[in-house]
Order: structure tokens, then sequence, then C-alpha cells
């Protein structure tokens, strides 16, 4: 009779609990919860007990208010799996960090529902299909982290609409088609990654618009036609890397405008005569053989 009480005692315990918060990793404010049910290492774990409660939402193993949480870090946690389409759900989302760990699948079209969203970094993961057009959602977005998976197809348009932008890190993907000149709207843009791609078409002229860029990254594409002038009007570039494409034709004397920038064409097909501003170590190699 002794055993059975208890074993009653523990049953309560764990369906009450299951309508308590449980922060695991103490992120949505506070210490973590350690209750009955064994959700964040309590003593009862032969009890299966997998509810949060009204309010909120299980992910990896932890519970997460809805409307109170704001950041969820969770970078280098060995994360498996896809990302759950349930994460939409935190509509008051600020920062989201799911960088190096091992998921896998698409990126859920859900995370447009997260417009309060600043950063989100989803970097060195094995993520794959396209960049969801829903991404353009996200108008307060600072920081888009993508670099470093497995993402196909285009660059979305809808990325344009991301007006507070500041770091566009979409690099060592398979990425294709052209680079959307609505990217040439996002005055705020200070880094822009694109590098070891599988991109093509030519360098918008928009880009020109994009005075506070610091780091433009193309190299290591398909990238053809000429070197637009506008690039002139970057004058706070530092860093110009556009090696490693199919640019041809001939470079503009704007290109010296940048001249405080580290520029790299080498592996192009530029055809002389090259502005003075260039030297050899940044012109480099180039196949010259459909020049006139």
């Amino acid at each position: 009779m002794k055993k059975l009480v208890i074993f009653i005692l523990l049953f309560i315990g764990c369906e009450e609990n299951t309508t308590e918060p449980a922060d695991c990793n103490g992120i949505i404010g506070g210490g973590a919860i350690f209750d009955d049910c064994g959700i964040c290492g309590g003593n009862n774990t032969d009890v299966v007990c997998t509810e949060c409660g009204d309010g909120y939402l299980l992910l990896w193993d932890s519970c997460y208010n809805i409307e109170q949480t704001d950041t969820l870090v969770l970078s280098n946690s060995n994360l498996l799996g896809s990302i759950p389409t349930e994460i939409g759900a935190l509509i008051n989302l600020k920062f989201l960090d799911l960088g190096f760990n091992q998921l896998v699948g698409e990126i859920p079209t859900e995370i447009g529902n997260c417009t309060n969203l600043e950063w989100l970094v989803l970097r060195n993961n094995q993520l794959e299909g396209i960049i969801p057009s829903e991404i353009g959602n996200l108008i307060n977005l600072i920081d888009l982290d993508l670099r470093n998976n497995q993402l196909v197809g285009i660059i979305p348009p809808q990325i344009g609409n991301l007006i507070n932008l500041e770091l566009l890190l979409l690099d060592h993907n398979t990425l294709t088609g052209s680079i959307p000149i609505d990217i040439g709207s996002l005055v705020l843009l200070k880094k822009i990654y694109l590098n070891n791609n599988s991109l093509t078409g030519s360098i918008p002229l928009e880009l020109g618009n994009l005075i506070n860029l610091t780091r433009l990254y193309l190299y290591n594409n398909q990238i053809e036609g000429s070197i637009p002038p506008e690039l002139g009007n970057l004058t706070n570039l530092e860093e110009c890397f556009l090696n490693y494409n199919q640019l041809s034709g001939q470079i503009s004397e704007e290109i010296c405008n940048i001249e405080n920038a580290i520029i790299t064409l080498y592996g192009n097909n530029l055809c002389p005569e090259y502005p003075d501003c260039l030297n050899e170590e940044i012109i480099g190699n180039q196949n010259t053989s459909n020049c006139p």
C-alpha cells in the first residue's frame, strides 16, 4: 500500500508540473527548473512527460514561453534533426542563433512569422533546400547569416524588403542565379558575403548605392560581364574581392575611387589597358584571349 501511495503522488506531481515552465537552459529569464517529469533532468525519468503547458513551446527538450522568449542562442549545442516549424510561434523572438550544429532539412517557411527578429544565424549546419521567400517578412533583421550550409536555388528578391539589414552572409552554399538588384536598396548594408557559390549573371550596378559597404565578397562564382563603374561610389569599402569569376571587358577608372580597399581581380577575363591605380598583384592572371 505504501508503494502505491508513493506512485500516485509521483504521478500527480508529474501532471502538475506539465503546466509549469521548464527553462532547462535558463534562457527565458532565470535558472533552470528541475521538475518531477524529467523534462529538465528531474528524478522521475521513468515517467514519460512531454507537455510544456499552455503558453509554452517545446523545442529541443526545453520549454519556452511563447510571448516572453526574445532570445534563443543554441549554437554549438549538438542539435540534430530539422528546425521545427513550431519555431514560428515565437513571435517576439529577436535573436535566434542555431549556428555550428548538425541541423538538416530546409529552413522552415514559418520563420517568416518571427517578424521581430533582428539576428538570424543558422551558419555551419547541413541545411538544404532554398532560402524561403518568407525571409522577406523579417523587416527588422540586422544580421542574416546562412553561411556554410548546402542551400540551393536563387537568392530571393524579397531580401530587398530587409531595410534594416547590415550583414548579408550567404557564402559557402550552392546558390545559383543572379544577384538580385533589390539588394541595392539596402543602404545600411556593411557586409555582403556571396562568395563560394554558383552565382551567374552580372554585378548589379545598383550595388553602387550601398555607400556604407565595407566588405564585398563575390569571389569563386561564375559572375559575368563588366565591373560596373558604380562600384566606385563605395568609398567606404575596405575589401572588394571579385577574383575567380568570368568578369570581362575593360575596367573603368572609377574603380580608383576605392583606392583604400584591398581589391582582388585575378582569375577573370578582364582586358587591358588597366587603370594605373591597380598594380600587377591586384590584376594577376587574366584570360585575355577574347579581348580586342
